[in-house]
């Protein structure tokens, strides 16, 4: 029902910064939670942030907290993940997730995107 595609993944120096979209298809879009997780080689997918359908609750990963920004444009149907301060241990794969209903940030998750790679060099 819902197609989710993520864009912006690249390669980046340590202490650059990237910023991260996922743009939606289907109707009501600000019905829905989102969540961006990532998933490092080896490693198993972990939790990054989460936006309320409004925008008015906002989640992060303590990993990520003060360096990571969250948001969305309703009317455009697009999530985005804004990273600064980039560190060699934020590289991995990036998912951007949604649901539509359920009260915890960090899952579960109805619908994934493809991901989308972030390279960080030191």
């Amino acid at each position: 029902q819902v197609q989710l595609v993520e864009s912006g993944g690249g390669l980046v120096q340590a202490g650059g910064s990237l910023s991260l979209s996922c743009t939606a298809s289907g109707r009501s879009f600000s019905s829905y939670f989102m969540g961006w997780f990532r998933q490092a080689p080896g490693k198993e997918r972990e939790f990054v942030a989460a936006i309320s359908g409004s925008g008015g609750s906002i989640y992060y990963a303590d990993s990520v907290k003060g360096r990571f920004t969250i948001s969305r444009e309703n009317a455009k149907k697009t999530v985005y993940l804004q990273m600064n301060s980039l560190k060699p241990e934020d590289m991995a794969v990036y998912y951007c997730a949604a649901r539509l209903g359920g009260y915890y940030p960090q899952g579960p998750y109805t619908y994934w995107g493809q991901g989308t790679q972030v390279t960080v060099s030191s």
